[in-house]
């Protein structure tokens, strides 16, 4: 398979039949257009690469991902077409990681958000580094929590965690997130990569038929659930032209707590 040269995602083959793909983009690996387009279609070739029995998906440096640039979260308020683009792309890192056949594993090495919080949890076994922290910032910024977490957050750790954590935009640590079952496991720090790759090499050289068609079955779970799934990134989308939005997004640059509007017509 040749694999497009990408400019924010690095691949390697840390064993036999286990590609790596290392999110790079700038200190806290943010979400770009191109980067947030590449992390999403990956994974269809992917699926078809004779080559890869298993993947691993991590960030460079000390973050696994921030989840979106704000420059481009703000050009969405502004230019309908883009929108599109980005809420299609969404929507697929999401569809395209879970109807990709082979299995997945994510290396949480660091902060995870947004977008890249959805591709840390779309895998199908999430590894986080003791010193990781996941948040789901959405509701903090005035819109709905649409890029994965309505669809999985329930299923995994139950609704009352998730209403909790999505509503009040809490981080977790990764010790947390395993204990309330949103991630598969939490390791120190020096032994992440260690366990992903060994996982992996573990799960390359099984039965084909078996780990796949598995994947499939188990994910059906999340395919009856899908309508919720389009539903939330329809109003995470609205929300980008309310007027919440300029309020958070202003509030998290300046470092303060968001002054909305509390009377508001919803």
């Amino acid at each position: 398979m040749q694999y497009p040269d990408y400019k924010s995602l690095k691949l390697d083959w840390p064993a036999e039949h286990v590609l790596r793909i290392t999110m790079s983009r700038g200190k806290v690996n943010a979400m770009d257009y191109d980067l947030h387009h590449d992390i999403a279609q990956i994974w269809r070739l992917i699926d078809r690469d004779p080559d890869v029995n298993c993947a691993i998906v991590t960030g460079e440096g000390t973050y696994f991902s921030a989840g979106g640039d704000f420059a481009v979260d703000g050009r969405i308020a502004g230019d309908f077409d883009f929108m599109i683009e980005m809420m299609k792309d969404a929507r697929e890192i999401v569809e395209n990681m879970m109807t990709c056949s082979k299995p997945i594993i994510s290396a949480i090495n660091g902060p995870a958000a947004g977008g890249g919080l959805a591709v840390a949890l779309m895998a199908d076994i999430s590894i986080g580094a003791k010193s990781a922290k996941l948040v789901d910032a959405h509701t903090r910024l005035g819109v709905a929590a649409g890029d994965h977490a309505a669809l999985i957050w329930p299923l995994m750790c139950g609704m009352a965690k998730s209403k909790l954590y999505l509503f009040t935009c809490d981080p977790l640590s990764a010790e947390e997130a395993e204990r309330i079952g949103l991630l598969s496991m939490c390791v120190d720090d020096d032994k992440l990569m260690e366990t992903a790759v060994a996982l992996a090499a573990r799960l390359a050289m099984g039965a084909p038929t078996g780990i796949r068609w598995t994947k499939n079955v188990m994910n059906q779970w999340y395919r009856q659930a899908w309508p919720i799934f389009e539903a939330s990134v329809a109003y995470e989308n609205l929300g980008f032209f309310g007027p919440d939005l300029p309020e958070g997004m202003q509030s998290h640059v300046e470092k303060r707590e968001p002054k909305f509007n509390p009377r508001s017509p919803l």
